[in-house]
């Protein structure tokens, strides 16, 4: 199974092991477009990999801060008191690269950059971009491909 990341059409989508597409799920890539360097708030691109699953069995709407849950739940009450929160919910895919000098090791390392496959408000407009590096998607698609991917599971970003 491999994961691909589609920039261009704001998509994630499942394939088999011979290419062969087994779902599709509209996602949100970052708002200030493609990237590698560290503090840029670009989604990197290039093949990775899941390198840590977090998040296993909790509610949707589990706030993380950190990769720790932080025990609230997200409400539009809760966001109306934090209206500047980047919200990460539900669920953690945390993204590896693959390519030393490209997305791994040095100023381009997604894993230090925290670049994760999460869980998002549903107010949150999906298709287009809007977050800051990483891969946003519907917290009920974010469940679902969370228990259908193990980790190490390759994910390839590109711009087509």
């Amino acid at each position: 199974m491999k994961l691909h990341v589609s920039v261009a059409r704001q998509t994630l989508t499942v394939l088999d092991d011979h290419g062969a597409e087994i779902c599709q799920y509209s996602v949100s890539t970052a708002k200030a477009g493609v990237g590698e360097v560290s503090g840029s708030y670009q989604t990197p691109r290039g093949r990775h990999i899941i390198r840590a699953k977090i998040g296993a069995g909790l509610p949707a709407n589990t706030v993380f801060v950190r990769r720790r849950q932080t025990g609230e739940l997200w409400t539009p009450e809760l966001a109306k008191t934090f209206p500047g929160r980047d919200w990460i919910l539900t669920r953690i895919l945390w993204l590896s690269g693959c390519e030393p000098g490209r997305n791994r090791l040095g100023c381009v390392d997604t894993m230090r950059r925290y670049v994760y496959i999460h869980g998002s408000p549903d107010s949150a407009e999906m298709g287009k971009p809007g977050s800051h590096g990483c891969v946003r998607m519907r917290n009920a698609d974010i469940i679902e491909l969370f228990d259908r991917v193990p980790c190490y599971t390759e994910v390839e970003i590109t711009e087509y």
